[in-house]
């Protein structure tokens, strides 16, 4: 039996598939029957990871993959449809999903269900926006309506800055202070704040008065807009020169820009 394929990280040892990779950790285990009969499908496999390591063990035919006979929408014939089955648990991230179960890739036919485990999650409870110095300048109410925060947003003292991108071109970014609070725990749980510190996080967001990068008047477009995390005391013009002194990325491609100075309002 050909051992099955996971990812990148891939060790083959007969039947039996060894991954251990930082791209995907989670907890898992799950029996699987065959679907088509093409090479990746074709097996029934028992897979166990254990947050990053992962060992998938072809066996069997022991399950029977889903069988159904439809009609081609496009020429009138039968055929057999063949999705596969899958049994068992995942947990990734404070998610959990339960296999029971069909394998469609479609929501309205998969056989699964699942959902996030309140002790683990986090709850936005506010969003602030600061001003040139660094004072705030508004909290928006959690559920406030998105024309109410976009107002307050247009309102907000924003500094101006001038800079080269990797071509030569000169644009301006406008930057703004905002601020988001989260508490631990959601429904039942958010008790669970009283013994957690708050997760804050300040950033500095950048809009761009043309396309930066290296896929500039392309297809997809270049950069119009971003945000990075701030780092204690700093303000609009030391965050926004240390995004510039790093080297920035596009579709695999590097590039750098270049700090120019300040502008008035």
């Amino acid at each position: 039996m050909k051992a099955a394929r996971w990812g990148d990280s891939d060790r083959y040892f007969g039947p039996f598939t060894w991954s251990y990779s930082n791209s995907y950790p989670h907890w898992a285990i799950v029996l699987k029957s065959r679907g088509d009969d093409d090479a990746e499908s074709g097996q029934c496999t028992l897979r166990i990871s254990l947050k990053k390591a992962t060992l998938i063990v072809v066996l069997p035919h022991i399950i029977r993959p889903y069988r159904e006979r439809v009609t081609s929408s496009y020429n009138g014939e039968k055929y057999w449809r063949i999705d596969p089955r899958q049994y068992g648990v995942s947990l990734s991230n404070g998610h959990y999903t339960v296999y029971y179960g069909r394998v469609t890739h479609d929501s309205s036919t998969d056989q699964n269900w699942g959902g996030f485990i309140p002790w683990t999650q986090w709850r936005h409870v506010r969003r602030s926006l600061y001003g040139l110095k660094g004072e705030l300048f508004e909290t928006v109410p959690e559920r406030a309506p998105y024309e109410t925060w976009k107002a307050l947003e247009e309102a907000c003292p924003a500094a101006r800055f001038s800079f080269e991108d990797h071509d030569g071109q000169v644009i301006t970014a406008t930057t703004r202070i905002e601020e988001r609070e989260w508490h631990a725990g959601t429904g039942w749980f958010k008790w669970l704040a009283w013994f957690r510190r708050p997760m804050i996080r300040r950033t500095l967001d950048l809009s761009f008065s043309d396309e930066v990068g290296t896929e500039k008047g392309s297809w997809k477009g270049g950069m119009i807009g971003t945000s990075i995390d701030m780092l204690p005391g700093e303000l609009h013009e030391a965050a926004f020169r240390r995004f510039c002194d790093q080297e920035q990325r596009a579709k695999g491609r590097r590039y750098r820009i270049k700090f120019l100075m300040p502008l008035s309002a």
